[in-house]
């Protein structure tokens, strides 16, 4: 049989296209000893990729690869936090040999933060505002807030009515006056509003203004004065008065009786029964003055002054006590200490300060004094010291059986302390004491307040 040709004439393996031997052999293949191995392939100084390796290469030219998590080559670099609804990455803790810690810890982290920054700032908030730390202690952190009662003037004439009843409420160390028309009241000596001095009588404009601040001293020395309030004698207000007037005082004082009360003149509390809380006294009323027509001065002064107190370290014993009855004699000052000397009811030293949500009350004082300033030309006096032309005085919570010089406040803690035994009882209605419109009643025993 014929063989067929091939229709184009290829060239020979190892040959040129154009038939040349490229090794100049003369035509001998320079592969034809040239065995392929094991060895040859491992000796092979340059390795081919893949089909699939140059594919990927390509493509990744253009597309870079995504790492769907869960492996990372060694190649890689650190780990790219990625964003999730634009939220940002969270921080991972690593520890000194480069390991992630485990995802509870980091999450017990992430609360304690913000923690301790909320404690801080209320710390920091506590420091800055202690007292208002002690009203929310006292309100159990409840959202109700005192709401404060309007602040009254002092008086230019007498009030038509008694003052508006506010909530009521239990006065505590913390609030002195709560459930008190008497917050709004000027405090201490500025109630005390001098009136514009005129020549009246033999005495001068200047010479009357003097006097007018002579009888604001006094007040402020006998009813004002936080030592002569907690129980001291009242020196500075007896120095004021003319000798007489001084001599009645202090006898009244060193000997205190239902007739000869230094509660008339002066206002103290016994330390051991009551102790005032804070220095602040709430005082309203008025002074104005007029002839006396005998060429003197006449200086009248009306005035309400509001003690906040606390009980004192005997006053749950004393709750219990019954009263001495009046004309008993003067109660005696503590027992000196072996070796000491006996120390004055007035200079005794309070109880430390009591927590803020103790229970308080309040005791109101309202005076009515007539001051009187003789002629010097006509009568032998000191012109610069003051005499009695009249007193009246109306205490509202405090004991009306007891005449020791001091005033004794009741403490609704110790009401059911107190004995049911025989002994003054209430007569007549029940009084406002803040009420300023009438005057004082003359009626002597005990009565009743509606509020303190």
């Amino acid at each position: 049989m014929p063989i067929a040709e091939d229709p184009e004439p290829r060239p020979s393996e190892g040959r040129e296209p154009d038939g040349s031997d490229p090794s100049g052999a003369g035509g001998k293949d320079p592969f034809a000893d040239l065995v392929l191995d094991d060895e040859f392939v491992k000796g092979a100084t340059v390795k081919e990729q893949s089909g699939r390796s140059r594919m990927l290469s390509a493509r990744w030219k253009h597309t870079p690869p995504v790492d769907p998590g869960g492996r990372r080559s060694v190649n890689d670099g650190p780990p790219q936090a990625r964003r999730r609804f634009g939220r940002k990455p969270k921080l991972q803790v690593v520890d000194p040999w480069g390991n992630v810690r485990p995802a509870k810890r980091r999450r017990a982290l992430e609360w304690r933060t913000p923690l301790f920054v909320v404690l801080t700032l209320a710390v920091l908030l506590a420091a800055l505002n202690i007292d208002g730390l002690r009203d929310w202690l006292h309100t159990g952190g409840s959202s109700a807030a005192h709401v404060p009662v309007p602040t009254v003037a002092p008086e230019t004439a007498r009030p038509t009515t008694a003052p508006p009843t506010v909530p009521a409420d239990q006065p505590t160390v913390a609030h002195p006056w709560a459930g008190s028309p008497a917050e709004g009241w000027p405090n201490g000596a500025d109630a005390f509003v001098l009136p514009e001095a005129k020549a009246t009588g033999v005495f001068s404009a200047d010479q009357v203004a003097d006097q007018l601040q002579l009888v604001k001293d006094y007040l402020t020395a006998g009813n004002l004065d936080p030592k002569v309030v907690a129980g001291g004698r009242p020196e500075a207000a007896l120095a004021m008065l003319q000798r007489e007037e001084r001599d009645v005082a202090a006898n009244a004082l060193d000997n205190p009786s239902q007739k000869n009360d230094p509660t008339s003149w002066f206002s103290r509390f016994d330390p051991r029964d009551a102790v005032p809380v804070g220095d602040v006294v709430k005082v309203q009323g008025r002074m104005t003055f007029e002839g006396d027509g005998d060429k003197g001065v006449l200086v009248h002064t009306d005035f309400s002054y509001v003690y906040p107190l606390r009980p004192g370290p005997e006053a749950a014993k004393r709750a219990v006590t019954p009263a001495p009855p009046a004309g008993s004699p003067k109660p005696t000052e503590p027992a000196a200490p072996q070796g000491g000397t006996a120390k004055p009811v007035g200079l005794l030293t309070p109880v430390d300060d009591a927590p803020a949500d103790t229970w308080t009350t309040r005791t109101i004082v309202r005076r009515v004094d007539t001051f009187r300033f003789y002629d010097p030309g006509r009568y032998s006096v000191n012109p610069k010291k003051l005499a009695f032309a009249g007193q009246q005085t109306d205490p509202a919570n405090s004991a009306c059986d007891v005449y020791d010089g001091f005033f004794h406040p009741q403490f609704a803690q110790f009401d059911q302390l107190r004995p049911d035994t025989p002994g003054p009882r209430s007569t007549g209605p029940a009084e406002d004491p803040y009420d300023r419109s009438k005057d004082i009643p003359k009626a002597e025993g005990c009565g009743t307040v509606s509020r303190t």
